[in-house]
Order: structure tokens, then C-alpha cells, then sequence
């Protein structure tokens, strides 16, 4: 294959590829327009002849957006963990595809877009009960959608995005359950001697999620220096389980523990060793901290399923992720730093821990109003008394 470039307008340029020719022997050229520096042409025809080499180009113009999120999913695989690429191929193929997926790529607009949110907001459920998507469900498809779209510009398919142009639904926080410290004691009574007390205590004192609590190994404790490393977490799909590195480098961290959960720790410890001793050859160690009773890994779905057994018998309603807002909640409202908060939850940034718990955040200013009042009340009795 060969291609040239040519001078189209002030900043386009057209790429033209000659074709084999026709049966006839007629030439056959394709013409593709390219926006920007001559180098942005440049590289876009390199692409074009090598994809047309090795048998993968697809004319834009003729590309639905069916066709073209089937080869946006395989070119993210590689990069996404594996249940994130399950939620973006479920999304694609339930929810996309069968709303705007015969619609040509390059003929997909703003319009189309908007439509498909306003249909899956008022019907746009799948399963046996009525009614539509929530705002929450809906603009997760709208971010999945635009970030497709936006690898498609990279790509040269589209001029721009058209979900840039599209307003997505808006999102009423809900405001998260904490515990309060009284109530995170009876949680941990009621707990007290079934296989969640450990758990949900060091989730209470540490903010682990569930994947990194089910990932911990002895080795990742000192229990001499009282410290916890979170270096992996573990994740199932529907292709099974695995283990995985923190998504950012805040996510790998080191957290100190209370003596509460080493004491419990040390105490688990002993009741393993001993559970390992009594089953000998059944037992298969795998250095887990929290694992299923012959030693392998305690599988998050069969780990939650059990969570929840255990809420509806005490009669409460509170996901075990709330265990870990309770953590950062009970640690902001006892005056530690959010930087603090953020180094021990593994947040990307103490923004998004600011952001996250900005309810917490009224009560703490006025506390920080009434000390600093109160000292400064303090010193200037203080001068008052020097003068007198």
C-alpha cells in the first residue's frame, strides 16, 4: 500500500491511500481528512498503511458504533482489572449496543446520546421489575460512553466527541453511614465469637476495603511494630480470582495498628495455627490472614454473602463498606489530620478524602471555632491580669 498527504485548507490536511485496483483495473483510492499539524497527518497515514498491511483497517464511514465499541473493549482490556472490564463490557453490550449500536460512528450525535439517557432513565431496566435506571446507573454508562468516544477521536474516527456536548444526569449524593463509636461497639459484640469479628475490627481500625482485607498475609504484618502493608487486594470475576497491585501508589501503604486489632491478631494467629495442625494434610496454607476453613483463599462474594446473613440477624442495614467510612469518619471527627485520613485509606489525594466526607467536615469547623476561641479567651484574661 502507498499514501500521500496533501494540503486541504489552513490546518487540514487529506490523506490519500491508493487502493489495489478494481477487477477492471480502474485505480481506487481512499481519502481520509486530518485536522492539525502536517505531523498529525503524517502519523495518522503511517497508521493507516500499517493497519492496512496487517488486514485490521476499517473505514470510519462505515464503522457503527456496534462495531466500534467491540474494538474499543479489546484494546482496554489490557489495562483495566478484570472486574472493571466486566462493568464496561456489560454496559457496552446491554445497555449501548442494543440503544445507539446501529448507528453509523460517524454519524453518531449529541442527540442520539441524549435520547438513549432520557429512554434509560424512565424504562430502561433489563431485569423482571419495571421502570428505569437510576441517575447513578445511568451516569456511569455516560462516563464509559464518553471515554470510548474520546480513544475514538485519539484514533482519528470522530472530529470530537459528542458526549462532550451531552449533559449527563445528576447525582444526589447520599450521605453515608458511619458508625458512632457506642455503636461500633455493640457491632463488634454482637460479632464477638463468629468468624466476622476480626474483619469487621480491623476494618473499623485500619479502613481496609474488602479486596485488601481478603488479600492481607501474615508476611504483610509486623506484629512486633504494631504496622499493616497493604501491597495487593483481590478481585472475582466471572473468570475467577485473582490477586492485583493497588490501582495508584497511595494505594500501597503502610498503617499502623491499634493494640485492639494486635491483640486479636496474635490471638487469631495461635487459633490458626491450631486449625492448621488439626486438618495436617487438608489444610492448605496459603499465609492468609482471613481465609476459608482448609487455609485457601475466603472468596469475596461467599465472604459478603455471609456479611449480610449475619446484618439481618442483628437487624441492621449497613453495607460492609460503611465499616470503612466509620473509620474515616470516627478519625476526622477525633481531630486526626485528613491528610492522615487519606494516607491510611489509600485515597489518590486528601481531595477526594475532603470531598468524600465533606459532611463531617460543619461539625469540625465549629469545634475549631469554639478551641480557638476559647484560647484565645484564655491568653488575654491572661494580659488582663498582668496590667491589673
Amino acid at each position: 500500500m502507498k499514501g500521500h498527504i496533501r494540503k486541504r485548507g489552513k490546518s487540514s490536511w487529506s490523506i490519500v491511500v491508493e487502493l489495489e485496483p478494481r477487477p477492471d483495473g480502474k485505480r481506487r483510492q481512499k481519502w481520509e481528512t486530518v485536522h492539525g499539524l502536517k505531523k498529525k497527518a503524517e502519523e495518522r497515514l503511517a497508521e493507516i498503511l500499517h493497519s492496512m498491511n496487517i488486514g485490521t483497517y476499517v473505514e470510519p464511514a462505515k464503522l457503527t458504533v456496534e462495531e466500534y465499541l467491540a474494538k474499543w473493549l479489546e484494546t482496554v482490556k489490557v489495562n483495566l482489572s478484570g472486574k472493571t472490564f466486566e462493568r464496561y463490557r456489560e454496559i457496552a453490550t446491554r445497555h449501548l449496543v442494543p440503544a445507539l449500536g446501529p448507528i453509523l460512528l460517524a454519524k453518531l450525535t449529541p442527540l442520539h446520546i441524549q435520547a438513549y439517557y432520557s429512554k434509560a432513565l424512565q424504562s430502561g431496566r433489563l431485569d423482571k421489575r419495571q421502570g428505569g435506571l437510576s441517575t447513578q446507573t445511568v451516569l456511569h454508562h455516560h462516563r464509559v460512553l464518553r471515554e470510548s468516544l474520546r480513544q475514538a477521536v485519539k484514533w482519528q474516527m470522530l472530529v470530537r466527541n459528542p458526549a462532550d456536548a451531552v449533559e449527563p444526569p445528576v447525582v444526589q449524593r447520599k450521605e453515608m453511614k458511619a458508625l458512632s463509636e457506642s455503636e461500633t461497639a455493640w457491632l463488634l459484640k454482637a460479632a464477638m465469637g463468629t468468624k466476622l469479628y476480626l474483619p469487621i475490627l480491623l476494618t473499623v481500625t485500619t479502613g481496609l476495603r474488602r479486596g485488601e482485607l481478603l488479600a492481607l498475609r501474615w508476611r504483610d504484618l509486623d506484629l512486633e511494630k504494631g504496622t499493616l502493608a497493604v501491597v495487593r487486594s483481590v478481585e472475582e470475576t466471572r473468570e475467577g480470582i485473582r490477586f492485583k497491585e493497588p490501582k495508584t501508589a497511595k494505594g500501597r501503604r503502610l498503617i499502623s495498628l491499634p493494640l485492639l486489632s494486635l491483640e486479636e491478631l496474635r490471638r487469631h494467629l495461635s487459633v490458626q495455627s491450631s486449625e492448621r495442625r488439626t486438618l495436617d494434610s487438608v489444610y492448605q496454607d496459603s499465609d492468609l490472614v482471613l481465609s476459608a476453613s482448609d487455609g485457601q483463599i475466603w472468596k469475596p462474594e461467599s465472604f459478603t454473602a455471609l456479611y449480610f446473613r449475619f446484618t439481618k440477624r442483628i437487624g441492621v442495614s449497613l453495607r460492609f463498606h460503611d465499616l470503612r467510612h466509620t473509620h474515616a469518619t470516627q478519625l476526622l471527627k477525633a481531630g486526626i489530620s485528613a491528610k492522615v485520613v487519606s494516607e491510611r485509606l489509600g485515597h489518590s489525594s486528601v481531595g477526594i478524602t475532603l470531598d468524600v466526607y465533606s459532611h463531617v467536615l460543619p461539625g469540625m469547623q465549629e469545634e475549631a471555632a469554639a478551641r480557638i476561641d476559647a484560647a484565645l479567651r484564655k491568653e488575654m484574661e491572661k494580659q488582663r491580669s498582668c496590667v491589673v
